[in-house]
């Protein structure tokens, strides 16, 4: 399996509802993104996915996100926009700019806190 990657970051506040049903205050953080991409084998051009098309693709999907309170987004209404959340939206988002080769979103929102929304292969 080849696995190539690439990463971004934003700066975005947010807060999360706690299991006991209370907010934690309003914070920010600079967000670090990175997609890792995977296939069996590689195309006609010796790559998994070209680094400036993903680059490009994920920079695109995240923009709306920086500067922003991630509770006031619609994509996230209904639902608190946990590290988990932002990892699966951003991951739906790249797949369906037609990065098929997707594999893992991995979200950290500060050092030592890393969440991951992976694909399962079939």
């Amino acid at each position: 399996m080849y696995t190539v990657s690439v990463e971004t970051t934003f700066c975005a506040t947010h807060r999360v509802c706690f299991p006991d049903g209370t907010l934690e205050p309003l914070h920010g953080h600079d967000w670090r993104v990175l997609a890792v991409f995977a296939k069996e084998s590689l195309d006609d051009h010796g790559m998994v996915v070209d680094f400036c098309e993903a680059g490009r693709v994920l920079g695109e999907v995240v923009a709306g996100f920086h500067h922003a309170n991630l509770n006031e987004l619609e994509v996230f209404s209904g639902v608190g926009p946990t590290a988990e959340v932002v990892a699966r939206v951003v991951f739906d988002r790249v797949v369906g700019r037609g990065l098929e080769a997707l594999s893992s979103i991995e979200i950290t929102e500060a050092p030592g806190c890393v969440a991951t929304y992976q694909r399962e292969f079939s």
